[in-house]
C-alpha cells in the first residue's frame, strides 16, 4: 500500500519541483520564490497583512462609511490598502496583470479569517461586483468573481453571477469625488433572474473599498428586490 501511495504521488512531487525550477512561482507580494505548498502569496507576506479584523466589529468603519446611505446588515475589509505597499501590487496584479488566481487565493484567505468570527451573519449568496461586457473581455476574468470564487469555497456558500449586470462603460472613478462617483455609476447596474435572490442574504462582494459608490449603487439595486438583504465584503479598505 505504502509503495502505491509513494508510486501515485512522488511523480507528481518531482514534476512540481521540476517545473518550479523551469517556471518558478513567484509570490505577488514581494516576489519570492513560492514554495510547493504556498499559492499565489508566500506565508511571510500572508502573516504580516495589515488585517482590519472588522468582521468582529458591526459598527467599524467600513460600515460607518454606508451610515445614512443604504442600509446593510454588515460591511467589512479584510485588510487596510496602503499605497506603494507590497499589497497594492498585489491588487494591481490581480486587475492589470493577468493573475486571477491572486483573487481566489485571497478570497480564501479572507473567507478563513470570516469563518473564524463570531459575530459574523452567514449570507446565502455571494454576489460580485460585476464589470462592463467590453471590460470582462479585454481583462478576460472579473477579478471581484475570482476573490468571490475563493470565498466561496472558504465559506461553503454559492456564488451567483447571473443576476447583478452592469450595462453601461462608466467612465474612470478616478480623482472624482464621492458624489460625483455615485452619480457615475448610480444608473449603471440592473438585476436580472429576480427569482434567485428573493428573500436571500446577498454577500456582495469587491476587490477595494475606496469611497463605496459603486457598492452603493449596487447595494440600492438589490435592495430593490422584495425580500433581500445586503451585506458588502472586500479585500482592502483604503482610507482617505
Amino acid at each position: 500500500m505504502l509503495s502505491l501511495v509513494v508510486k501515485n504521488i512522488f511523480p507528481k512531487r518531482l514534476l512540481t519541483d521540476l517545473l518550479d525550477l523551469l517556471l518558478p512561482r513567484i509570490c505577488c507580494c514581494c516576489r519570492r520564490a513560492l514554495r510547493r505548498w504556498e499559492e499565489e502569496i508566500c506565508n511571510y507576506c500572508l502573516i504580516e497583512i495589515p488585517v482590519t479584523h472588522f468582521e468582529d466589529d458591526p459598527e467599524n468603519l467600513v460600515a460607518q462609511v454606508f451610515w445614512g446611505r443604504v442600509y446593510l446588515e454588515q460591511a467589512m475589509s479584510w485588510f487596510f490598502f496602503h499605497k506603494n505597499s507590497r499589497y497594492q501590487k498585489a491588487i494591481h496584479q490581480l486587475k492589470y496583470q493577468d493573475r486571477p488566481g491572486i483573487g481566489k487565493t485571497l478570497g480564501k484567505e479572507f473567507g478563513y479569517q470570516l469563518s473564524g468570527s463570531d459575530i459574523f451573519i452567514l449570507p446565502d449568496l455571494l454576489i460580485p461586483v460585476p464589470l462592463y461586457s467590453k471590460k470582462m473581455k479585454k481583462r478576460g476574468y472579473n477579478q471581484s468573481e475570482k476573490i468571490a470564487e475563493g470565498l466561496s469555497e472558504a465559506l461553503g456558500i454559492p456564488l451567483e453571477t447571473e443576476v447583478l449586470i452592469k450595462t453601461e462603460d462608466t467612465s474612470s472613478q478616478t480623482n472624482k469625488s464621492r458624489f460625483d462617483r455615485y452619480l457615475n455609476v448610480v444608473d449603471s447596474f440592473k438585476v436580472e433572474n429576480l427569482e434567485v435572490i428573493k428573500n436571500k442574504h446577498i454577500f456582495l462582494i469587491d476587490d477595494v473599498l475606496t469611497t463605496g459608490a459603486t457598492l452603493e449603487a449596487c447595494a440600492t439595486k438589490l435592495l430593490e428586490i422584495p425580500g433581500v438583504r445586503v451585506s458588502i465584503g472586500t479585500l482592502a479598505w483604503a482610507r482617505d
